[in-house]
């Protein structure tokens, strides 16, 4: 199954323009259509205005399209002005009247929701956009959503959301996460890792990201370079025989040792880069150096622990 993804940005409003949610849209199709290493990610179609006319109902038939179509991962981002009322949050449109703002985010999720996609993603670089997921007309802070469906919403629904002139600081750091700021050992990229990532790069005076989710499964959105080999991280099971041991350690692993062993000297460079990914940690010792010309050893940390477990059930 296919992933598909639809990237509005709207500058071109009459009474308010906006300067950088043009660049959000197209930066975020540079990082979604492809993985780091050039192969086919999402199928990305890219709305923009002033390049095209973006109102309420052609958003509308937009965001339908995507939602309908049975795809393993149907993924929506929308840069542009977002406003409330007391019926709701609203993604603004060019044609946009009092009363009538654009596409009401109770509209998007209903469509999210009702989508034959198996996961469906809306990230949201907008003010307001945290009201996407509540039911103001029974004052309901609580976000309905149907299994498979993720939100990510730049800031809360009473907050503003930053533009620096060159975008916005949410889709910065969104952007960043996806070249693999927020990836795992493995280089997967998750909406749930964009968040984390997010949530940790702005501070408490800052706007708030919002993430609301309800899925089974995270299903990654991009591949970036991998901490550790995936062939050196499936050995894990085999320097360590359980999760709890320790990994013996003496002079012939370090190559600089006149008689050091070629196939420790091998094993030893596995060790380091999963120590540099925060895998393995010395027994008794600052550094793996010093283990090994000490005769010491080496363990897994929590985090190695959990890649032995995905290794050794065969999951890598």
């Amino acid at each position: 199954m296919t992933k598909i993804a639809l990237l509005v940005g709207i500058d071109d409003y009459q009474s308010s323009p906006l300067a950088g949610c043009v660049s959000d849209a197209n930066h975020i199709l540079t990082r979604l259509c492809r993985h780091y290493d050039n192969s086919p990610n999402f199928e990305c179609r890219v709305i923009t205005a002033p390049k095209e006319k973006v109102t309420r109902a052609s958003l509308k038939q937009a965001v339908e399209d995507l939602f309908t179509r049975k795809a393993e991962v149907a993924l929506f981002f929308f840069a542009g002005h977002g406003t409330v009322n007391n019926l709701g949050g609203y993604l603004v449109t060019q044609d946009a009247t009092k009363y009538d703002e654009g596409l009401a985010m109770t509209d998007l999720l209903t469509i999210a929701n009702q989508s034959p996609a198996r996961e469906r993603i809306i990230i949201l670089d907008c003010c307001h956009s945290g009201a996407l997921g509540q039911l103001p007309v029974v004052n309901n802070d609580a976000a309905l959503l149907k299994e498979g469906v993720s939100i990510l919403s730049a800031c809360r629904e009473s907050e503003a959301s930053v533009e620096d002139g060159e975008g916005g600081l949410f889709t910065s750091l969104v952007c960043d996460a996806l070249n693999g700021g927020a990836a795992d050992v493995c280089g997967k990229v998750t909406v749930a890792g964009i968040y984390a990532y997010v949530d940790e790069a702005l501070g408490g005076w800052d706007q708030r990201p919002l993430f609301k989710i309800h899925v089974s499964k995270l299903v990654p959105l991009r591949n970036c370079p991998p901490s550790v080999g995936l062939d050196i991280l499936r050995m894990l099971p085999e320097y360590f025989k359980r999760s709890g041991d320790e990994y013996p350690l003496d002079p012939s692993y370090e190559s600089t040792v006149k008689g050091h062993n070629p196939d420790h000297v091998k094993i030893f460079g596995h060790l380091q880069s999963m120590r540099a990914a925060r895998l393995v940690t010395p027994v008794g010792e600052e550094h793996l150096y010093f283990a090994a010309m000490n005769s010491k050893s080496c363990r897994l940390t929590a985090l190695g622990v959990h890649y032995w477990h995905l290794a050794n059930s065969g999951k890598i």
